[in-house]
This record gives structure tokens, C-alpha cells and sequence, in this order.
């Protein structure tokens, strides 16, 4: 499962942006996902939750935005959604040989959204046998 891997990367690059910038506490990402990317978000999104555990991330919300994939013919300069499995081949002309992916295979931080100041305690009331 590379979802895993995506999303401590993700992770440690809004980390330390996070900590550059003297956040606080992460409080949601959003990521920008193509559709020919090999992401499967339900995994990301399990992933992202354990991978943020114990870091300045915890609790923080995962949001994707899917991109369609899109291609162009060089030939005769149609544009076509690609779809899954991809479709390659031209629609307009048929040809194969000059075909331009234009979307489709993003991976990106769109925003992050943090609180600035000093961390945050952690407050938990005591259970009853602590007390």
C-alpha cells in the first residue's frame, strides 16, 4: 500500500512548514489527487489519520479534490477526458502518436490550515478512579 508512504511524505512536508511557520496545531489539508494519479483517497485518508498520530498534524482533516484526466491530439488538436482504464488513442482523428496528457496524474498540497501560537496542551478530564 504506497498510500502509506504518500501520506507520512505529505505529513512531513506540512510539518515542517507548519513548524517554519510557528503553527501551533494543523487543522486541515487538502490535497489535489489525479485521476490517474494510483491513489485510492479511502487508503490516503486512513493512512493520513495514523500517519499524523503523536505529530503537530494530529487530528487534522484530509480533503481531496479528484482531477479528471485530460489529453490533447497534437493533429488535430481535440481534447477528450482520458477515463479509466486511460484512452490513449484520439477520438477525433485516431491517431496515438501525438497524444499530450494534460491532467491526470497530480499529486499536490493545495492548502494547509493551521493555528498560530504556542502548542496546544492536551486537557482530558481525569477518570474517576484517578481523582
Amino acid at each position: 500500500m504506497h498510500e502509506m508512504s504518500i501520506a507520512m511524505a505529505v505529513v512531513g512536508q506540512v510539518e515542517e512548514a507548519a513548524r517554519a511557520g510557528g503553527a501551533s496545531a494543523v487543522t486541515a489539508v487538502r490535497l489535489r489527487i489525479g485521476e490517474l494519479a494510483g491513489v485510492v483517497p479511502d487508503s490516503l485518508a486512513f493512512c493520513f489519520e495514523l500517519a499524523c498520530a503523536g505529530t503537530v498534524l494530529e487530528g487534522a482533516v484530509l480533503t481531496t479534490e479528484p482531477v479528471t484526466a485530460r489529453a490533447r491530439c497534437a493533429s488535430c488538436t481535440d481534447e477528450w477526458p482520458v477515463g479509466m482504464p486511460p484512452e490513449l488513442c484520439c477520438p477525433g482523428c485516431g491517431r496515438a502518436t501525438d497524444v499530450e496528457l494534460l491532467s491526470g496524474r497530480e499529486l499536490q498540497i493545495v492548502s494547509v490550515d493551521w493555528e498560530d501560537g504556542p502548542a496546544r496542551a492536551d486537557h482530558r478530564e481525569p477518570i474517576p478512579e484517578e481523582a
